[in-house]
């Protein structure tokens, strides 16, 4: 797969961490018209993940985050993939180079996006948090419960993922998945309380990524709910075309029940993993309208 050709310029960007998030990043940022990855990082130097890079022509390093501070002119904006404590420690250093960051990770540093909710109000920041894959799952759900019902008393996010689709630094981050997944729930749809649940599937074959919400309020109206659920998705759907509501708003005894399921591009692990493609594609969408910013 080569780059794609452009007759405009494109933001230079590079990928923090060679894990399975940053691989299936890589080979979708080889589609776009608007970025150009001009490092893949790790800290290996022989993994397989590594040579998937070299053979698709991108430079790499294992130098790790010492590559960012030792060539910062060579990336205008980086995709951190590693874990939320390293992101912790990479942020100030990204900020002290004024370079872009688009972080993959729970660490809660930066402003919490989900482009189809709130992408304008990112574009003017240096650090933007794409929450979690449940995250990006759920708060597209979650807001548009509470534009019709304003008070919203408690929502359940429960997310069943393949086990081969979470790598050692999703494993290593489960306790900050969960906070930061409750945090941008409640911050989104403005919910009293909320609780997330991730559960990784050993199942063979392996299942699709699968989000439950559930969600109590006041004086529930499922048929204008299922309406501003709809018009949701399809907004999700531009950039996540494998995102599809298999249960509409539903009530049940006093709670709104909704799910969804999400099939991935097949881009580095099968269409399984559509936790990876929704988060991928949600920071591609995120990068690429901060890089039409940028060039314009």
């Amino acid at each position: 797969m080569s780059q794609v050709k452009t007759n405009h310029k494109r933001l230079k960007v590079a990928i923090l961490g060679g894990g399975l998030i940053g691989t299936d990043l890589l080979i979708k940022i080889m589609r776009s018209e608007w970025l150009e990855c001009t490092g893949f990082i790790s800290r290996s130097s022989n993994s397989a993940r590594m040579g998937k890079a070299i053979s698709l022509g991108v430079p790499v390093s294992d130098k790790g985050i010492a590559e960012i501070t030792e060539h910062p002119e060579r990336y205008e904006l980086v995709f951190d993939a590693t874990s939320a404590v390293g992101h912790q420690a990479h942020a100030p250093i990204f900020a002290k180079h004024g370079i872009m960051a688009i972080d993959l990770t729970p660490a809660k540093v930066g402003i919490m996006c989900v482009p189809a909710v709130n992408i304008r109000e990112c574009l003017n920041r240096k650090n933007v948090n794409m929450v979690t894959c449940g995250g990006q799952a759920s708060i597209p759900l979650a807001w548009a419960l509470a534009q019709v019902h304003p008070e919203v008393e408690y929502i359940e996010v429960v997310s069943t993922i393949s086990s081969r689709s979470a790598g050692p630094a999703t494993r290593a981050n489960l306790d900050e998945y969960i906070d930061t997944t409750e945090k941008g729930i409640m911050h989104f749809s403005g919910a009293k309380r909320a609780k997330a649940i991730l559960v990784l599937n050993p199942a063979e074959p392996c299942i699709n990524m699968q989000t439950t919400v559930f969600a109590q309020v006041k004086n529930p109206n499922v048929e204008v709910l299922k309406k501003k659920v709809e018009e949701m998705v399809a907004t999700f759907k531009k950039y996540v075309p494998g995102y599809e509501l298999v249960v509409p708003p539903t009530l049940e005894g006093n709670r709104i029940v909704m799910m969804i399921r999400v099939h991935g591009l097949g881009d580095y692990l099968p269409s399984y993993a559509g936790n990876l493609d929704i988060i991928n594609c949600a920071a591609i969408a995120m990068a690429e309208e901060y890089a039409k910013q940028k060039l314009s």
